[in-house]
């Protein structure tokens, strides 16, 4: 593919492209093509949850590695950032200190790859989308199916924007709708994934009689790691050497976005840490300190986030976006938006073109599509596939609840509802999510205050 198509001539990338056939012994003629998120997510690493969740039982499945991702050429992976990762789980996330450390890592990154000749620019939402585009026309398929989850809604709106012709159907899973994802944005989905766990666990009266006031204990909680973190020793889920971790309130806030500890143990866990045991939290922070060095492309995140979600909002938007969200919250939680913080820093020295002009622009289309969330989510709040399914006039909107982000991989009836979507897509088998409710919450002893 061309790296930048307004530049004819120019330098190239490969994208590398894995074909999953169908299990069904006579498959349907379209297959379903995958748009992996991030951006900047391994796509190939991806395939064994798509086998499993039966994405290619009736439709041969086909994946492509996103520009600047792993298993494409140049990868824009920042080794420099996946070790400053691994460094900051023993910092405090909200520190001033902690965000130069990140900018200076980013920093090195840039530089690196420009030095290498890299067109950062060219890593974009438009410029994947019509990689995909020139995919189909090479496979010689005359029709697909368009599945992405995350990142990749954002990517596969653009591209049924962009590119229309040959789409038969789009499958949008976490939905990250183009004119809205910014920055302030990330406080509005949080806020809705965890009100909707407290509302689950005010619904069991087991959960409800044991965790009486879970919103009060998050804030309480919120509010005394920001003004006395905690540094502890803790071991890695997976083992190995324990490390130094230090919890802040900016800490608390990432793993509950990133579902670090599972759903149904967050009320016992949230518990145990205003009784003086962090072990859960601590743990579950301490992962990070054994990244994969490269596998994540930090560079197509980087360009992405900072030309189409950081310009035209500023740090006093993303405060104003956490204190209408979480009032009682400190600032210098609030000040930065979960999963980017020091966006605003990094985007200064990463040093791309706006291009929100082009990308927050809204798809309208006829073209038959499903649209999935889960209730539980953090990262992309349910309400936002009803908002993009209001220009999608052959939408079907679905619900699962108790389901946190990227929903298929992890519910039966999200799997047969996309079964039948993709049998018939103006059509789908809907009937199980009606029935559906949070699973049961952990629910431990009492213990005695700390």
């Amino acid at each position: 593919m061309p790296e930048n198509r307004s530049r004819p001539g120019g330098r190239t990338v490969r994208l590398a492209v894995a074909i999953i056939p169908a299990v069904s012994a006579a498959p349907a003629g379209e297959p379903v093509v995958f748009m992996e998120g991030g951006p900047g997510g391994d796509a190939f690493g991806s395939i064994p949850f798509l086998i499993g969740a039966g994405v290619n039982r009736d439709h041969d499945l086909i994946v492509l590695a996103q520009r600047g991702t792993l298993h494409s050429e140049p990868n824009l992976a920042c080794p420099e950032v996946d070790r400053f990762e691994a460094q900051a789980v023993g910092l405090p996330v909200d520190a001033p200190s902690t965000g130069r450390l990140r900018v200076r890592a980013s920093q090195e990154c840039r530089d690196r790859l420009t030095g290498d000749g890299v067109d950062l620019s060219a890593y974009n939402t438009t410029e994947n989308a019509a990689d995909f585009a020139d995919l189909r026309k090479a496979l010689d398929i005359d029709r697909w199916n368009v599945y992405g989850y995350s990142y990749g809604t954002d990517l596969g709106l653009t591209y049924l924007r962009l590119h229309p012709e040959g789409v038969r159907s789009l499958a949008i899973d976490s939905v990250a709708p183009p004119p809205v994802v910014n920055l302030p944005w990330a406080w509005d989905s949080f806020r809705e994934g965890i009100d909707a766990v407290f509302a689950a666990c005010g619904a069991q009266p087991a959960c409800r009689d044991r965790y009486p006031d879970l919103e009060r204990t998050l804030t309480e909680q919120v509010r005394r790691l920001a003004e006395h973190p905690l540094t502890v020793t803790a071991q890695p889920p997976a083992g190995g050497t324990p490390v130094k971790v230090v919890l802040d309130g900016g800490a608390l806030v990432e793993l509950l976005v990133a579902k670090a500890v599972p759903f149904v143990d967050f009320p016992a866990a949230l518990d145990e840490l205003a009784h003086g045991n962090p072990e859960r939290f601590a743990r579950a922070r301490a992962a990070a300190a054994t990244p994969v060095i490269g596998e994540f492309a930090t560079g197509l995140k980087e360009s992405v986030a900072c030309s189409e979600w950081a310009p035209g909002y500023s740090r006093a938007d993303v405060l104003a976006a956490g204190r209408r969200n979480f009032p009682d919250w400190p600032d210098a939680v609030l000040a930065q938006a979960p999963q980017l913080p020091f966006q605003h820093d990094v985007c200064r020295v990463w040093d791309v073109p706006d291009r929100t002009s082009l990308q927050r622009v809204t798809t309208v289309s006829d073209v038959p599509s499903l649209v999935v969330s889960g209730t539980f989510d953090s990262k992309t709040g349910a309400s936002w596939g009803q908002y993009a399914a209001r220009t999608l006039s052959r939408s079907t909107v679905v619900r699962i609840p108790g389901i946190g982000h990227w929903v298929v991989p992890q519910s039966c009836c999200a799997q047969s509802v996309l079964a039948s979507f993709l049998e018939r897509p103006t059509a789908p088998v809907t009937a199980c999510a009606a029935d559906l409710a949070p699973a049961p919450f952990t629910i431990t002893p009492e213990t005695d205050s700390a």
